[in-house]
């Protein structure tokens, strides 16, 4: 179980690391190809595939490490059942912090982000 929640917060930190190096191929080696994130903005609820967030967060240029952003990365709770796996995290991103709700899925070996449901707390 210790090993698996190592593996967990390794994937936590490498969804985070897509984002802050905005970068596509570190996405999509975070969520299954199937996945979805799922929050609301502004402009109401926002649906995306693994692809579309992959987009998304390959167009914000200068990425957030070349602009030197703050890193703000705080996991909060990380519950384990079986091959299953939910995490919150707290994070900052483009300018807004984001409560985060992180489905994991372990399938060969692998934990792997089965969905993302986002809030912006700020």
């Amino acid at each position: 179980m210790a090993d698996d929640k190592q593996k967990i917060e390794q994937g936590v930190q490498l969804y985070f690391d897509s984002m802050y190096e905005s970068d596509p191929a570190k996405v999509r080696e975070a969520f299954y190809p199937n996945a979805m994130i799922t929050g609301y903005i502004g402009t109401g609820l926002a649906e995306m595939s693994v692809d579309d967030f992959a987009s998304f967060v390959e167009s914000q240029q200068p990425s957030p490490k070349d602009k030197g952003e703050e890193v703000l990365l705080e996991i909060l709770s990380c519950e384990l059942a079986g091959s299953t796996a939910c995490v919150r995290v707290r994070d900052g991103y483009i300018g807004n912090v984001y409560l985060d709700t992180l489905s994991f899925l372990k399938k060969d070996g692998e934990w792997k982000i089965y969905n993302k449901l986002f809030h912006i707390e700020s």
